[in-house]
């Protein structure tokens, strides 16, 4: 309906520009909203407040102007001008009682549409370091992204989902030694382990393996592998260290054996990442490796092309790029005096790539602690003349896990953190998955584990899903007394209650939600739509008989409540959450 009535009010526009009577290169900025109230109607425009100074007259000139043109339409019941130039309009009671024969016909479909026109965009989310299991930090990020994802297809998106594995540079070295100085551990060597290294029990049980399949084959003596190596923490220089012994490990092993420690470890984390994240209804279409940019030369052709543009200089042996030049705090190396391409290189030439395979839009979801990188990715985007303004980077605020009022404190690096798949099987998917995206992703939020877990009509996802499930309690009555119910032939007149009144025009309003959600990055839209309309429904339902004498009010109320149900499982699936039948 909003996008219908846009389209209306820009129409009239366009006939008084034809008419002379507004300048032929105005350009509206339309600004629709359902009305607050009974008494700003159905929707209310403030788009003669907005427009009129560029006009030259008053904005209630300008609402005159258009008035006698916008309440034309015979699906208005009314159009008016409200103080000093807001316009409001009411929509006739027919129309909103026709969305639910709407709702019935479309099922699944309706709340869809084509806004996107097919476009192709890609949404890369996740991407955590495969250096151990998800934790409920990275939650908020993946249910954000498939949610976005879910409601861009809706809206006509050709979407594509991706997860960069960051499979190359220093975390994944620190992750390769840690686990192989466990494996030493149990092969028998005395091992101080690194303050710096990875220590959750992952690492355990991927050295297990290793020393379980291949004995001693990967033994060094302690003594060698802390021969000249830079005393750690609290003493020396943790960082130093870690760094040490990364090198030694690399030449006492050789390249093969190492290389296969290594694989070992990120392949089994990958694994157990991507089997968490499918559990939590998260899919994606590509998982793309951060090493194959090395291997295939694309990090070695974006530096190249940046050196073509003569966007690069060189400096105390370093290559640099000219970030500064594009709106970045400083130029930022892109390789390094021992020639060795940086973490920014590659985030470069994966930007260059995902352009280069045809993405018209790219949306990167980011934790908060991002903020930093975004300068120097645009920038390099415009130093490379690609689209840098096709280029969204949403920062999802980490999510604190709260119970009993306390906050569970986490450590990813000293493994005290809790993982995805412990909260999944705590308070279950649904209810992760809808409390994830119920606020702003740049919103700080606190997972209460304690509200998520409660069957209570105070957990919004349970009072959501239950509207559901009282709906299918209705058709369970109907069937058990044998009514049947021509879903064509209704009397929706009959639908004249306050409650009903409200109920159909919340149901009017799900398509310009979705849309709205889609456009604005904002799942959490649709998530307040839903606890609004469940809301709406249960009044209704505590307020009123649906199995009643009246054959045709009985009928048409029990098609209100379908067209209800069918709507909540729309707005739910969307989500990625389950719309039960019984609870």
């Amino acid at each position: 309906m909003k996008q219908q009535l846009e389209q209306h009010i820009q129409q009239s526009i366009q006939q008084l520009i034809k008419s002379g009577q507004l300048a032929a290169d105005f350009n509206a900025n339309i600004q629709l909203a359902p009305g607050k109230d009974a008494a700003q109607g159905d929707y209310a425009t403030n788009l003669c407040l907005v427009n009129a100074k560029q006009l030259g007259m008053a904005p209630r000139q300008l609402a005159e102007k258009l008035l006698p043109l916008l309440a034309t339409p015979e699906w208005l019941e009314k159009v008016e001008i409200a103080g000093p130039g807001f316009i409001n309009f009411f929509l006739r009671a027919g129309f909103n009682q026709s969305v639910v024969q709407t709702i019935l016909q479309q099922g699944e479909k309706f709340g869809r549409s084509e806004s996107g026109q097919n476009r192709k965009i890609q949404i890369e989310f996740v991407s955590a370091n495969p250096t151990g299991p998800l934790h409920v930090g990275h939650g908020r990020g993946a249910a954000y992204g498939a949610t976005l994802a879910n409601l861009l297809k809706a809206t006509g998106y050709n979407v594509q989902c991706e997860y960069y594995v960051n499979d190359a540079g220093r975390q994944m070295d620190i992750l390769g030694t840690s686990v192989w100085l466990r494996y030493l551990d149990l092969a028998g060597e005395q091992i101080v382990f690194p303050s710096n290294a990875y220590q959750g029990d992952y690492i355990w049980d991927i050295a297990a393996n290793l020393h379980r399949e291949h004995g001693d084959d990967y033994r060094i003596a302690a003594a060698e592998v802390f021969l000249a190596v830079t005393a750690d923490a609290p003493e020396g220089d943790k960082e130093k260290h870690i760094d040490d012994l990364i090198s030694n490990a690399k030449q006492l092993l050789g390249a093969e054996k190492y290389r296969f420690v290594f694989d070992l470890a990120l392949n089994t984390l990958v694994a157990v990442i991507r089997k968490d994240l499918s559990h939590f209804g998260v899919e994606f279409d590509e998982w793309f490796s951060e090493r194959q940019l090395t291997d295939e030369g694309v990090v070695d052709r974006a530096i190249t092309v940046l050196q073509q543009k003569d966007k690069v200089y060189e400096k105390d042996g370093a290559l640099w790029f000219r970030s500064s030049a594009y709106g970045d705090e400083k130029d930022r190396v892109v390789r390094r005096d021992n020639g060795q391409t940086t973490y920014f290189a590659s985030d470069i030439a994966y930007h260059m790539n995902k352009f280069d395979r045809g993405f018209e839009q790219v949306i990167n979801i980011w934790g908060a602690d991002h903020h930093g990188y975004i300068p120097r990715v645009k920038a390099s985007l415009q130093a490379m003349d690609y689209p840098a303004d096709k280029l969204e980077i949403v920062l999802v605020q980490f999510a604190n896990l709260y119970e009993n009022g306390q906050m569970i404190s986490m450590s990813t690096r000293s493994g005290d953190f809790v993982p995805l798949r412990t909260l999944r099987e705590d308070v279950g998917n649904d209810a992760a998955r809808f409390f994830y995206v119920m606020r702003k992703a740049d919103q700080h939020m606190d997972f209460d584990l304690n509200l998520a877990r409660e069957q209570t009509s105070d957990n919004p996802v349970f009072y959501v899903q239950y509207a559901h499930a009282r709906i299918c309690s209705v058709e369970k009555q109907c069937a058990e007394q044998q009514i049947t119910i021509d879903l064509n032939q209704l009397d929706l007149e009959r639908l004249e209650n306050s409650h009903e009144q409200a109920l159909l025009k919340q149901l009017t309003l799900y398509p310009d939600r979705v849309l709205s959600a889609a456009e604005r990055r904002e799942p959490h839209i649709v998530i307040n739509y839903l606890r609004e309309l469940a809301q709406q429904f249960h009044s209704w339902y505590n307020a009123h008989k649906f199995i009643v004498e009246d054959e045709a009010l009985r009928n048409a109320r029990v098609a209100l409540a379908f067209a209800t149900r069918q709507v909540l499982k729309n707005g739910l699936q969307l989500m990625g959450v389950s719309a039960p039948q019984q609870m």
